[in-house]
């Protein structure tokens, strides 16, 4: 996996855009919470482009989108792929992982929401899969993952562990508290990427719970007891 990038980075709609150095060429972003408010201007990704977002629900659900979804009329789904030129992929995050997909030859992308249910229930193949039924190939695949919580501000019970198959543990550590292990999410997701032959991932690095200054984080809010509805949008699009 790669080393987190370190290229420049720049205003969109008042929130930074943190780019990827595998979806360089792509127009995408990965944007910071704090200074902006609603949903992204997608013009900001792609000029005339409009937006594709869904109601995410923590599932394994892929949808291929064509055109922009109204906001009442949003499926269920945690991962959106498309081949359509101007249309830009979204999803939003607080803690969980943000993947953003792409076949420059194809001419395929895709974004998921991958929180560790998603992850654990095969939302990245999924993803992978739709895409590849959009005419791409896996070894042709860049995915990069955004800003997510890291093991260290990850800390999670027995309870929790014992969802994962032995082999899986390895992705947990002891935690300072008896019975507390800290589980590595960024790990993961990039175990079960590389796992799929891709021709390349690259994560971030960016813990969203140990940044308040640049990202929103659900669990940060919640030891802190405040306002936890906060989120960043991770946005992909094809050149129109």
């Amino acid at each position: 996996m790669a080393d987190a990038p370190r290229d420049p980075t720049h205003r969109q709609d008042e929130r930074e855009a943190i780019r990827a150095r595998v979806l360089e060429g792509i127009p995408h972003g990965f944007l910071t919470g704090p200074g902006g408010t609603g949903e992204p201007d997608p013009a900001n990704i792609a000029p005339g482009a409009g937006l594709a977002l869904v109601k995410q629900v923590h599932s394994a659900r892929v949808v291929t989108v064509e055109e922009p979804c109204a906001p009442d009329a949003r499926p269920e789904a945690d991962a959106l792929v498309t081949a359509t030129p101007g249309l830009v992929l979204g999803v939003v995050t607080a803690d969980c992982a943000p993947v953003l997909f792409a076949d420059r030859a194809a001419g395929v992308v895709g974004a998921a929401h991958a929180g560790w249910r998603g992850a654990h229930h095969g939302v990245l193949e999924a993803t992978v899969e739709a895409m590849e039924q959009l005419g791409a190939r896996r070894s042709s695949i860049v995915a990069a993952i955004g800003p997510t919580i890291a093991q260290a501000s990850y800390e999670v019970g027995q309870d929790f562990i014992d969802q994962f198959a032995a082999p899986q543990h390895r992705f947990f550590v002891p935690a300072d508290a008896a019975g507390k292990w800290r589980f590595d999410l960024p790990g993961y997701v990039g175990w079960r990427l590389e796992s799929l032959g891709l021709a390349a991932t690259e994560d971030l690095a960016l813990d969203t719970y140990a940044d308040p200054v640049r990202f929103h984080s659900y669990r940060r809010a919640t030891h802190r007891r405040e306002a936890s509805d906060g989120r960043q949008y991770s946005l992909i699009a094809l050149s129109a």
